[in-house]
């Protein structure tokens, strides 16, 4: 019988979560320019945690300085944000949530303009004229993100998960048409896989035996193959060294796209896959409480919960009380959002980004 939304979750390491609905890690520009924590970021994390969600995750904060990828992004990379990160994981702690900061590097997808920095990636990117690290360079980067995971835990939050999803650095080292290095950590699915691993084993190394650590993957698109993901998958939820895999599945009941998976939704993949004392969650359009319960049914363990959560701030609570709640149907007022914390720059990037989930009209 499949667990029930309201059903904690206990977890390998560190606190159960309350119940199975987590805020999805969302990109919300408003923090500063400099990586600390904004009072527009604050009120929106922690309206969520009040709201009833059992883990309330940050947007993606960057590990070095030359990783940010938008502006008012949430920092992870110096001392300097120690304060703003204390307080946020006190502050989703007093709402009633379990605290995660994601990390995050933009590889060929930071943005030089906000960094002052060249872009840097696993390979020569013409693209975007991402330069190729070298290997002194990833070693540098896996110590960074160690040591940001070391500051999250400092500050009081109960993890971190790493953002390897939607072709950000820790997606381009997996991607199997573009990453083509000889040095060991490109070719095949062992070399592309090499950085991630090595990764989460820095990151347990930096931090306490009680640290949750989650992955996000995005399991199709940014030149990740369905068979190689479905294999790093299994070994991820196999072996004990994560406390959870997220996948970002964009719409969690939809096919594969490819045509040798067909028959299956794609989350049923993954649920198939033999799982040790690691639990899989997922994410892709689930809008109301009936599609959160069909994610637990058909083999997930929790729900990560996006647009939802920013139409209602308190989703996760009215989904566990109402079996029939669903979302406002969109587009939105501005007014809507506001009331439910999104400040200026989250509007502003939702309405620039995002058709259809603003109303023109205000």
């Amino acid at each position: 019988m499949p667990a029930a939304l309201s059903d904690p979750l206990p977890l390998a390491r560190g606190p159960a979560w309350p119940n199975r609905l987590a805020l999805a890690p969302l990109t919300n520009w408003q923090s500063h320019a400099d990586g600390t924590l904004g009072e527009d970021e604050y009120r929106w994390l922690t309206m969520r945690a009040r709201g009833g969600f059992g883990l309330t995750m940050t947007c993606a904060a960057h590990v070095q300085a030359s990783g940010q990828g938008f502006p008012g992004q949430l920092g992870a990379w110096s001392d300097a944000h120690r304060p703003g990160l204390e307080r946020l994981a006190r502050g989703i702690h007093d709402g009633g949530s379990v605290a995660s900061l994601q990390l995050y590097h933009g590889g060929r997808r930071a943005d030089p303009a906000l960094t002052g920095q060249a872009a840097v990636a696993p390979w020569d990117d013409a693209e975007t004229g991402a330069r190729a690290l070298a290997g002194g360079e990833i070693a540098q980067l896996i110590e960074d993100f160690a040591a940001a995971a070391r500051r999250a835990e400092q500050a009081g939050f109960d993890g971190v998960e790493l953002h390897g999803a939607h072709g950000y650095l820790i997606g381009q080292f997996l991607d199997a048409g573009l990453n083509r290095r000889d040095d060991g950590w490109g070719g095949d699915l062992a070399g592309r896989s090499r950085f991630l691993l090595e990764l989460i084993d820095a990151v347990r190394a930096a931090t306490g035996a009680r640290f949750q650590l989650g992955l996000r993957l995005s399991p199709e698109r940014f030149g990740i193959l369905m068979p190689e993901a479905l294999a790093l998958a299994q070994r991820l939820l196999g072996d004990g060294r994560l406390d959870y895999l997220d996948l970002s599945l964009w719409d969690c009941f939809k096919p594969p796209q490819d045509p040798a998976y067909a028959g299956r939704a794609l989350i049923e993949h993954f649920a198939a896959l033999d799982r040790g004392p690691t639990r899989l969650g997922v994410a892709g359009k689930i809008l109301d409480a009936a599609t959160a319960r069909r994610c637990l049914a058909a083999g997930a363990d929790f729900v990560m919960i996006g647009r939802g959560a920013m139409l209602h701030h308190d989703f996760a609570r009215r989904a566990l009380a109402d079996p029939q709640f669903r979302s406002i149907e969109r587009p939105v007022s501005r007014a809507h959002l506001e009331a439910e914390g999104l400040g200026p720059a989250f509007l502003k990037y939702v309405s620039s980004t995002w058709p259809n989930f603003v109303a023109a009209d205000g």
